[in-house]
């Protein structure tokens, strides 16, 4: 049963003014259905079957920071295809139903299923295996399945492919939405920049350390970030354990935040949670570092949990959070001074902790 999570907070209630887009974030991209297991020693052996302690099921891909952008408050839109098979009845409820995402820039396919991603979590990795097909062209979206009119936002997040432009992000930036993007691995081996040519529209870029590095040919992830510089006005460079760093070229403000100690369950979609984190602190006005410390705290809180899209925190949850970091009296005194901004932001009640999330599945309906 997918249980609606409500936002308690809304974080950019002190920016907005009569005439704002009625979205705060667009972003567009495949849905998948995950089916996660976890709870596995090892990885599994050719040959053998191998038993998992834990599984759920939810909608993944694009999804999972559609999601994340939905639980911290902002009001996001999501433009995707949908089989209309169940996998995709399911995974569409999910999204416009349990998390109120907005799907009018989406459409259903007929006769075409949904993509399916198996994903296994072990040893604080996961490996995992995908199926799906493009979906028919639409004739009202030329751009590769997005709308060729993006409805007006704060912002937008797009994956940068190389040596591929999605003309709806020149297209939003020229309306004052501000971009965000990242990037997968370059299956070319070329790793080069003049390829991600939908850079140069974007506000901010966030890759992980060995992306930054093989982009810049650079052997330092921080070194990197101050490379990218170059070519786009925010860097971002997420550094695993060690946290993230970055750099913005408009004001020369750096800020390099530590990592969160956790118990990592599945790191399902931490990655598209900490951009999700990221663009909220950014369109909230907060400064880097605030952003960068938010970023780091929900991917953290979201790999305790099992499950890409519905493993992301929502405000409850870090309220949770801090209440039991303070608690603390051995908790390093410069991590609350790091975090405190967070106290004027929180709800007035929090749930107890440990939390317990509903399980993710589509094995069963809600009444």
């Amino acid at each position: 049963m997918v249980v609606s999570v409500q936002p308690t907070v809304d974080p950019l209630k002190a920016t907005r003014r009569a005439g704002d887009p009625a979205c705060d974030v667009y972003l567009t991209g495949t849905v998948f259905l995950d089916i996660i297991f976890t709870g596995l020693d090892s990885a599994p052996v050719r040959g053998t079957e191998s038993w998992a302690r834990g599984m759920g099921s939810s909608p993944g891909g694009v999804a999972n920071m559609a999601t994340a952008l939905a639980r911290l408050g902002l009001h996001t839109s999501l433009a995707a295809a949908f089989g209309d098979d169940h996998y995709g009845e399911y995974c569409w409820d999910a999204l416009e139903g349990g998390e109120g995402i907005d799907l009018a820039s989406s459409r259903t396919v007929p006769g075409w299923h949904t993509p399916v991603t198996v994903s296994m979590a072990y040893e604080g990795e996961r490996t995992m295996v995908s199926h799906g097909h493009e979906p028919p062209p639409d004739a009202d979206a030329p751009d590769g399945g997005a709308p060729c009119c993006p409805p007006r936002a704060r912002a937008a997040i797009a994956s940068l492919t190389p040596g591929v432009r999605a003309p709806w992000i020149a297209q939003a930036a020229r309306s004052g939405t501000r971009i965000f993007a990242d990037v997968g691995w370059d299956d070319t081996g070329r790793w080069d920049l003049t390829g991600l040519a939908d850079l140069e529209h974007c506000e901010a870029f966030l890759p992980n350390a060995e992306e930054a590095m093989r982009y810049t040919r650079t052997s330092c992830p921080r070194a990197a970030a101050r490379a990218l510089t170059d070519h786009v006005p925010l860097a971002v460079v997420t550094l695993g354990a060690e946290g993230a760093y970055a750099v913005d070229a408009r004001t020369g403000e750096t800020a390099d935040v530590p990592a969160i100690e956790v118990e990592a369950l599945d790191p399902t979609g931490a990655g598209d949670v900490f951009v999700a984190g990221f663009v909220t602190g950014t369109l909230a006005g907060w400064p880097l570092a605030d952003r960068l410390a938010f970023a780091g705290l929900t991917a953290a809180l979201s790999v305790q949990e099992f499950g890409g899209s519905l493993s992301a925190p929502g405000w409850a949850e870090v309220g949770a959070w801090w209440r039991r970091v303070r608690e603390f009296d051995e908790q390093d005194p410069v991590a609350l001074r790091r975090y405190s901004f967070l106290e004027d932001l929180l709800p007035a009640q929090s749930r107890p902790w440990p939390l317990r999330r509903a399980v993710p599945t589509i094995g069963f309906r809600s009444a």
